[in-house]
């Protein structure tokens, strides 16, 4: 069997130390390259697109331009974006749930051990799931009680597109809600891309944060 490529990370953080810190734990994994650091937004874009990573840490405090903004341009100029996980210092910073908002698959602190910061890395690059934890909920959570009355799109779900937004909300692959439903992985990849049309959103991501948003989650 030929082995897989190593997956390709970029690190962006204004602090040389953090991203010191990273590059010695990721180097040290045989499966994962440390191709390029950035220490501004801007240069986290211009680095990305010159690189090709398969997985972005994001840093969402940094001059010039913010995480937030970074990934944006990111995601949205890209034809085939690489995964950013937003690495902060505060759980309930609402950068991070900008940064989640914008399309991020998900964060970690920057206070996580090495062994998470590395099953997050290869989480994200070898799989569609999210890092989706409590924190991120409960600030969807406010955000849906600031806007009470749940969209349109929530009534014009079918049940199949309803349990596949739930159950990719907690952390499902593909795979994974094609075994829990017991259907083929290409019935679940069409109800995930009727989800995402459904409720307007660029990937997973985006689509999880409007589940919460819209008091979805909280329905059954």
């Amino acid at each position: 069997m030929t082995p897989r490529p190593p997956i390709r990370v970029v690190l962006a953080d204004d602090e040389l130390m953090v991203r010191t810190a990273l590059r010695a734990i990721l180097s040290a994994e045989a499966d994962m390259e440390v191709v390029g650091e950035a220490a501004t937004g801007a240069e986290a874009v211009a680095v990305v697109r010159e690189r090709a990573p398969d997985v972005v840490l994001m840093d969402v405090r940094m001059p010039e331009i913010d995480g937030i903004r970074a990934t944006e341009q990111i995601l949205g100029t890209l034809d085939e974006p690489p995964r950013i996980v937003v690495v902060t210092t505060f759980e309930n910073d609402s950068y991070v749930y900008d940064a989640l908002r914008a399309g991020a698959a998900g964060f970690l602190l920057k206070r996580a051990d090495a062994d998470a910061l590395v099953q997050a890395v290869r989480l994200v690059a070898r799989s569609d799931t999210l890092l989706f934890p409590a924190a991120v909920r409960a600030l969807a959570a406010e955000h849906a009680r600031a806007h009470p009355a749940p969209p349109a799109w929530v009534a014009r779900l079918t049940g199949r597109e309803s349990e596949v937004l739930r159950l990719m909300a907690a952390g499902l692959t593909n795979a994974e809600i094609a075994g829990r439903m017991e259907v083929g992985p290409a019935t679940v990849k069409s109800h995930v891309a009727a989800v995402l049309a459904k409720t307007g959103s660029r990937d997973r991501t985006q689509a999880v944060i409007a589940a919460y948003e819209a008091g979805f989650m909280n329905t059954r």
